[in-house]
């Protein structure tokens, strides 16, 4: 198994011209993968799960060359449940073993992955793994640490309740409880700090429950169900969740546009009521009293209350007397005001009921 191909193409002619014509527009920038399908695979294609393991591995280390050339920057995958040690100690012991020899791969193509700037990074809880695995995961972080072209984060020995506990504990005794305003620390203190959250989660075989993988991470992340076992992922398969991300992007920027749009009109309401605001409180002194004594009339339920008509264009936009009329033209009355400032006369109006 090799992390990165050298001497030939990472992805097929077509494979590349496939991606280069949706590159362009929005991608997502973080996938999540629950890779599931192994002991169904060993079943149907009659191998041991041994080796079906070994080429759910081997398809790992084919998913950064699929990301590099889109420009998707980070892949986290789930590799190994901290429920999967309630197998028998056989399986267990052989997962372990697969593990340290996939790792020492990494570890031979450390030149490799540097040249392609691809971090590895192990999300996990390394004290339940066997010592010498967790010195060599070590090793390799620690390699590929200062790369940042590509993310790679393996889950291994992971549970999302395992994550956020462990997050919980580290955060005892260092903080008072008024220290903690909101979620947001929490999600610093886990192990997928550094990252965004995934755009998309997306889980193979067609199994529908999430594994208790990346709960907190993924509360809002496209969820996609692919019915292929993960043995037999290819990039089209892979390409296919390109796409579903490039269209919820999509969706997303419409629904932000129109988020815009609205807020634009609310925006040209406020300035609309704020001139309006001034117009009026550079009303002259009469029209004041003029108001006051419609609104007193108004209130002692005066028999002919008064309709306020201001002649021409005394001010900006009209939009005094436009407030007259509305607010008092079910009123039988009417009070006359010229525009050189001066009362007019009082007629009285039809009784209208």
């Amino acid at each position: 198994m090799s992390w990165i191909k050298e001497g030939e193409r990472e992805l097929s002619l077509w494979e590349w011209f496939c991606t280069s014509i949706i590159k362009p527009g929005p991608m997502p920038e973080h996938i999540a993968v629950i890779m599931e399908g192994n002991r169904h695979y060993a079943k149907t294609c009659q191998v041991e799960l041994q080796e079906s393991h070994s080429q759910g591995f081997n398809k790992l280390a084919e998913t950064p060359g699929w990301c590099l050339n889109p420009g998707i920057l980070e892949v986290t995958v789930y590799a190994f449940s901290i429920e999967s040690f309630r197998r028998s100690k056989n399986k267990v012991d052989g997962l372990m073993d697969l593990a340290w020899q996939k790792f020492g791969c990494l570890m031979e193509e450390n030149k490799k992955l540097k040249k392609h700037e691809l971090c590895i990074r192990v999300l996990s809880g390394l004290c339940l793994l066997p010592l010498n695995l967790q010195e060599l995961i070590a090793q390799a972080v620690q390699a590929t640490k200062s790369c940042n072209k590509c993310f790679l984060n393996v889950c291994f020995g992971y549970t999302s309740r395992h994550e956020i506990s462990n997050a919980v504990r580290e955060m005892q005794g260092l903080l008072d409880p008024s220290d903690i305003s909101d979620e947001s620390l929490l999600d610093k203190c886990l192990y997928t700090n550094h990252s965004p959250h995934p755009d998309i989660l997306m889980q193979t075989s067609g199994e529908l429950p999430l594994s208790d993988f990346l709960l907190w991470q993924t509360s809002y992340s496209c969820l996609v169900f692919q019915h292929v076992l993960w043995p037999e992922y290819t990039f089209w398969n892979f390409f296919e969740v390109i796409q579903m991300g490039h269209s919820m992007a999509r969706l997303h920027k419409l629904s932000t546009r129109q988020e815009d749009q609205v807020q634009g009109f609310l925006q040209a309401l406020e300035f609309k009521r704020a001139d309006w605001l001034a117009c009026l409180g550079t009303a002259s002194a009469w029209v004041r009293l003029a108001t006051c004594h419609f609104a007193q009339s108004s209130a002692s339920r005066a028999p002919l209350p008064f309709l306020f008509l201001v002649k021409g264009a005394s001010f900006p936009n009209n939009e005094l007397y436009s407030l007259c009329l509305a607010g008092v033209s079910h009123r039988p009355g009417l009070l006359a005001i010229d525009t050189f400032g001066l009362p007019g006369t009082v007629v009285p109006g039809e009784d209208r009921g």
